[in-house]
């Protein structure tokens, strides 16, 4: 997905105020988000072995992208996610966020990034606007330069900027953290499990602000279990299983690496059987008037397959192609041995 390009980086974590604009002709970093050779093991405790989180992540982030971070549960996002958040501290490797070393530039690095977490964790005595207005304060932005009102409207909260956050739904609350994490103006925007029990016409209307945010610039890293939803929105994604990077390329190359297809063709004459040319072919019947072609394009041309049709003296009323999704491939990568045999 292309982005447009902005040059404004966060404010100075130790001269609070309007964010900087570098003169440079190129100031911008091309990776928002760098991670090399990243581990993290935790330690023995409680009769508990330790426990390897991760074993030596590598991913980058291209500047501007809206990127997935997919994996199984206990796969190693979280873990990923609270160290670039600076919540988790790592064993090992290297990250820069915004070109800012985590461990030698670490006030930079949190201000270059905006983090919602899964959970709803909100003080429920605060209004939204006071909850948007002591986080921008806790991060230095300057009274003058805050867009409260902006970012409460963007959300949908405007009407609930006064109101107990405790009297807020579970949605609003969701908004309200996205809210929080984009105060600052962070470059760069995790989100996590960001609709997680959140109904269908507020995930659209999150989807839809969050793509509005990746249109104006902003890198947006996301974690979902609703890979339809990532197979939609992202450009790029990572495919996270054992504390390991299986996979990472764009959304169309993941899906396409399955290299699986299938042909459904719609006949004329009902069929008891699959005549034995098409089943050579790996063709079944799925209904008397339905055959469904299961086979690879990079071996099989869909020509070759209407051609053997054509052989059969079969005449064909309808077709329909059916490609893998993200589902599949993520599927595919993340089956444990055992099942993948």
């Amino acid at each position: 997905m292309a982005a447009p390009e902005s040059n404004v980086r966060p404010p100075h974590p130790l001269r609070p105020g309007r964010p900087r604009v570098h003169s440079s002709p190129n100031p911008l970093p091309e990776y928002a988000v760098e991670i090399a050779g990243l581990a993290k093991t935790y330690a023995a405790r409680r009769r508990q072995p330790a426990k390897t989180a991760l074993a030596g992540v590598d991913l980058a982030i291209p500047r501007g992208s809206l990127f997935g971070l997919l994996g199984p549960n206990g796969a190693g996002k979280s873990t990923t996610i609270n160290i670039l958040a600076g919540l988790v501290r790592k064993t090992a490797g290297q990250v820069t966020i915004w070109g800012y070393d985590i461990d030698r530039q670490p006030l930079h690095a949190r201000h270059a990034i905006g983090v919602v977490p899964q959970e709803l964790h909100i003080d429920p005595f605060f209004t939204p606007r006071e909850a948007l207005e002591m986080h921008a304060g806790m991060f230095g932005v300057a009274p003058a330069a805050r867009r409260t009102d902006e970012i409460l409207a963007a959300l949908g909260l405007a009407d609930k900027a006064d109101a107990y956050a405790r009297s807020l739904s579970g949605g609003m609350r969701r908004r309200l953290l996205i809210g929080k994490a984009l105060v600052h103006n962070p470059p760069v925007l995790v989100l996590d499990e960001p609709t997680a029990g959140v109904d269908v016409e507020l995930r659209q209307q999150l989807w839809s602000y969050v793509r509005t945010l990746a249109g104006r610039g902003t890198t947006v890293l996301l974690t979902t279990h609703y890979l339809e939803e990532a197979e939609a929105l992202c450009d790029r994604i990572a495919i996270i299983d054992r504390g390991q990077v299986v996979a990472c390329d764009t959304t169309r190359a993941l899906v396409h690496r399955l290299d699986r297809k299938t042909l459904v063709v719609t006949v004329a004459d009902a069929l008891d059987a699959v005549p034995a040319a098409l089943a050579d072919l790996g063709a079944t019947l799925l209904d008397p008037l339905r055959i469904a072609f299961r086979y690879q394009p990079s071996r099989t041309r869909v020509q070759d397959l209407l051609g053997a049709m054509q052989a059969a003296a079969l005449s064909v009323v309808d077709l329909t192609t059916e490609e893998g999704t993200l589902e599949d491939a993520f599927l595919a990568l993340t089956r444990p041995p055992a099942a993948a045999a």
